[in-house]
């Protein structure tokens, strides 16, 4: 939506529109041959994500947390809604997990560490990595050059590259 919208305009719909763009996205859209299909959601358990996991042919899904208990609740709720609507989850990553300050290399711990490790193991589902709190990630994602593509080989990349082979490797209908 957001390529139709101004910058700072907000999308004020409630949820039978939503719903309504989504089936529309999907049913509507001319995706061509595609191996893989990434749609990034927002936390929670609302009408979009049900809408789309009632809709659409879901291989799988990947739950995105950062390691404090008060995300991994949000994170818990979601598992227990796809459980329930029989979508299968691929696992658990850490997001932000620490922080390794550049003039230093010492690592900090900022939201704390292994939270999303220990809910994907209490949760029987497998733990896919976990993603350093890096201001590169931030700043070439604002530029629309993701480090994967802006430093492909850096540490960074790295960490994305193993979530990413893991899901292909434990996933074998998902591989392209």
């Amino acid at each position: 939506m957001g390529s139709m919208l101004t910058q700072d305009q907000a999308v004020v719909w409630r949820g039978p529109m939503a719903t309504s763009a989504l089936r529309q996205l999907l049913r509507e859209t001319d995706w061509g041959d595609l191996d893989i299909l990434v749609v990034d959601l927002p936390p929670g358990t609302g009408d979009i994500h049900i809408s789309l996991f009632q809709q659409a042919v879901v291989d799988g899904v990947i739950i995105v947390s950062t390691p404090q208990d008060l995300a991994l609740i949000d994170a818990k709720k979601a598992i227990d809604m796809l459980r329930r609507l029989s979508v299968p989850l691929l696992g658990l990553v850490e997001n932000m997990s620490y922080f390794i300050a550049p003039d230093t290399g010492n690592r900090y711990d900022i939201f704390g560490h292994g939270g999303a490790e220990t809910a994907a193991s209490t949760q029987k589902m497998a733990f896919l990595g976990a993603v350093p709190l890096v201001m590169s990630i931030r700043e070439t994602s604002d530029t629309g050059q993701p480090v994967m593509i802006s430093n492909p080989t850096g540490p960074e990349a790295e960490a994305f590259r193993a979530i990413a082979t893991k899901i292909l490797a434990d996933t074998p209908k998902l591989r392209p």
